[in-house]
């Protein structure tokens, strides 16, 4: 309450009142990685805090830098079980990049300084302040310092040119090499850069689902996505190449599958300004402990052009013969995001995560012009709207779609609320399957059809064991167009393919409310191809179910 009343009437800062806080993380979240600031946060002691909790660990996972302001019970009551208190800086000490509670007055306006300095340098991350009350009722200087040293923190800001030099000599002489992106070329804001080395060398590349758009994906150079849901041309790149050229990306589980027969053929280049990531998962020929764009930026003075033409023939060979194409009848996924490509040009699309996440970015084409941001590290539903409504508050100018799936739009569909009272146009698309539909497909390939909890049209009339959707289902709960006209956002069901483009044009012209555009899917539509657990990149299931077909 202090601290709201110090706002009253300020007319320098914007202060957005969300209806959850773990909706304001979300949305803090997609400011910063929307616009490369650093983003903020406020919230009460207690529930407040602790609320922030899923959001924070989120953002740290991607490297998103924000500054996170806790309350806290006085001083004098730490410690003694007091209401609403809760020892946030430990919880959160774990998934955080610094995290303190500011005891002393003097020390107030230093640590906010160093929390945003620690935040946004380096591997950007999660700093958590936590401010006791008596602490922000107290009288104290006001003087805030400009520049700030660490001792024990001094983030590497150079390149080891020995270490370059080994990886470009390797990269020379490669016949079949291949540069896998991820999102700290992203992070780096190193597009431009990227795109420059790909075309200097004409070396092909894939990305990890956070690297997409590193390069424009309409770039003859690139190949598609890595992993358990990449495409044939891009797993079976990493699986012939000779020499893999990684920038900004951890090796995750995700996008290596069996880790024995990752790359088995090449030698590894690894740049990453995470010393800790690299050879943590897999084991590379030549570390390189640098930011992503200076390192480009080096590699841009001394690279030069490969002929490789044979190799880049092989893959596009591949995209020709294997392309991701949804082969379903009717309204798909693959036609509403086509669309959104054909209907906008300068975007941010914002994902949730499940099914909707994997086809957005299968299907989603990404330039300078246009970004796509979603949680990849802990993989977070509910992420999509309110980080949508984030986005939008710092690129006021831009369209911005939440592209999100029935589960997951109802995790924070109160921050409605907020997008309507901000006034915010968010074009919001559901696809809607009556499912949680990513486990469902799981349950359906590796679990014998056993769909356990994941049937968003459940009664408890409803038959024990059923795994068979029909025209007898129940109705869906709730009705996301009523919802979404109680809140007054405008509200479209789409069912039929023809109706797709009308509705995106409806709600692109929408210029004053969110507009809320329900796409109901087949119910057991899936993500192709697929990985299945345990197996190597080379292991793909391309189609489902009779049609299904192995490499």
């Amino acid at each position: 309450m202090d601290l709201f009343n110090a706002l009253y009437g300020e007319k320098d800062l914007d202060v957005i009142l969300p209806r959850h806080e773990q909706g304001l993380v979300h949305a803090a979240d997609g400011y910063a990685r929307s616009t490369g600031r650093v983003g903020v946060c406020l919230v009460t002691s207690g529930p407040g805090a602790t609320n922030l909790v899923t959001g924070i660990a989120t953002a740290n996972y991607d490297s998103v830098p924000l500054v996170c302001f806790t309350g806290q019970v006085p001083t004098s009551l730490i410690g003694n079980d007091a209401f609403q208190e809760v020892d946030i800086v430990g919880i959160t000490r774990s998934i955080s990049k610094y995290a303190v509670t500011v005891r002393k007055r003097e020390d107030l306006a230093e640590t906010i300084r160093r929390a945003f300095y620690i935040a946004k340098t380096g591997k950007p991350g999660v700093v958590v302040v936590d401010l006791p009350k008596d602490i922000q009722r107290a009288y104290g200087s006001d003087r805030y310092q400009k520049e700030i040293t660490i001792r024990s923190y001094k983030p590497n800001t150079s390149v080891h040119t020995g270490q370059l030099n080994k990886a470009l000599d390797i990269l020379n002489h490669a016949k079949k090499p291949i540069f896998l992106i991820g999102g700290g070329v992203n992070i780096a804001h190193a597009n431009k850069e990227m795109t420059q080395l790909a075309e200097l060398t004409g070396v092909p590349v894939i990305t990890t689902i956070m690297g997409k758009g590193a390069i424009p994906t309409t770039n003859n150079l690139y190949v598609g996505n890595i992993g358990i849901h990449g495409c044939y041309a891009a797993n079976s790149a990493i699986s012939n190449c000779d020499v893999l050229f990684s920038i900004g990306t951890r090796f995750n589980d995700r996008i290596t599958g069996k880790i024995e027969k990752f790359a088995a053929n090449a030698k590894i280049i690894h740049i990453d300004i995470d010393t800790a990531s690299i050879s943590r998962n897999i084991v590379v020929d030549v570390p390189i402990v640098a930011d992503a764009k200076k390192a480009i930026c080096a590699l841009l003075e001394k690279a030069k052009p490969l002929h490789i033409s044979e190799w880049t023939d092989e893959i596009n060979h591949w995209k020709l013969e294997y392309p991701i194409d949804m082969k379903n009848s009717g309204l798909t996924p693959q036609m509403v995001i086509q669309s959104i490509n054909e209907l906008f040009e300068d975007a941010v699309v914002t994902t949730d995560v499940g099914q909707n996440q994997l086809w957005t970015t299968q299907f989603l084409d990404l330039d300078e012009n246009k970004r796509m941001l979603t949680s990849g590290g802990l993989g977070t539903m509910g992420y999509g709207f309110p980080a949508a409504i984030g986005a939008k508050l710092g690129n006021p100018h831009k369209d911005v779609i939440a592209i999100s799936g029935d589960g997951g739009m109802q995790m924070n569909i109160q921050e409605m609320a907020t997008a309507i009272v901000y006034e915010l146009p968010i074009i919001i698309c559901i696809m809607n399957n009556g499912y949680l539909g990513n486990v469902r497909q799981w349950q359906e390939m590796f679990y014998d059809r056993r769909y356990s909890s994941t049937c968003m049209r459940y009664r408890r009339s409803c038959e024990t064991g059923c795994n068979t959707p029909n025209h007898c289902c129940s109705e869906y709960t709730p009705d996301f167009i009523a919802l979404a006209e109680s809140y007054g956002a405008k509200g479209i069901r789409v069912t039929k393919a023809e109706d797709i483009k009308t509705a995106l044009i409806s709600a692109k012209q929408n210029g004053k409310t969110p507009t809320v555009i329900e796409f109901i899917i087949d119910r057991e539509i899936n993500v192709m191809p697929i990985v299945p657990p345990g197996n190597s990149l080379n292991d793909m299931i391309l189609e489902s179910a009779e049609s299904a077909e192995c490499c």
